[in-house]
């Protein structure tokens, strides 16, 4: 339960900060926060990560599908009583899902934050960064089912 509830945290919070930026802003308009560190930069995304693979959608919707599908089937099972992973597979989910639905519903994702040294990205984009960062801690220094290393 707190894989989904983690995951439509996500969801929510990425669907409604996306929301707010189409609605006011115009396509690459960048608003400074923190001038030359941090702006809102609102940008389409046709591809994934710095925009690469752009003209393939339906091939992101398709591993997005599967992903999504992998989380709802074994996160459970495979997360039980841990609780890294258990947020791990939660933020996967609902940023896995927010981009999904950007790409099913317009074909590319909006992103809008702009740290000016990386690519511009969004809520569901970190969730998923964050999320497999603690997969990634959990099998490396993690315990297994008998308490050891």
């Amino acid at each position: 339960m707190q894989i989904l509830a983690t995951g439509a945290v996500v969801f929510l919070l990425d669907m409604i900060a996306k929301k707010v930026v189409r609605t006011l802003m115009t396509p690459n308009q960048s608003i400074p926060v923190i001038p030359g560190v941090f702006h809102l930069t609102y940008v389409l995304n046709p591809g994934a990560a710095f925009g690469l693979f752009a003209q393939r959608t339906n091939y992101f919707i398709a591993v997005s599908v599967v992903v999504i599908a992998l989380i709802l089937l074994f996160g459970n099972r495979l997360a039980r009583g841990n609780r890294v992973l258990q947020a791990g597979f939660g933020l996967m989910l609902g940023g896995a899902v927010g981009n999904l639905v950007d790409r099913v519903v317009a074909g590319k994702v909006t992103d809008f934050m702009d740290f000016r040294i990386w690519p511009v990205f969004n809520v569901a984009d970190a969730s998923i960064v964050i999320g497999v960062g603690l997969f990634a801690l959990d099998a490396f220094f993690g315990k297994d089912s008998r308490g050891q290393r």
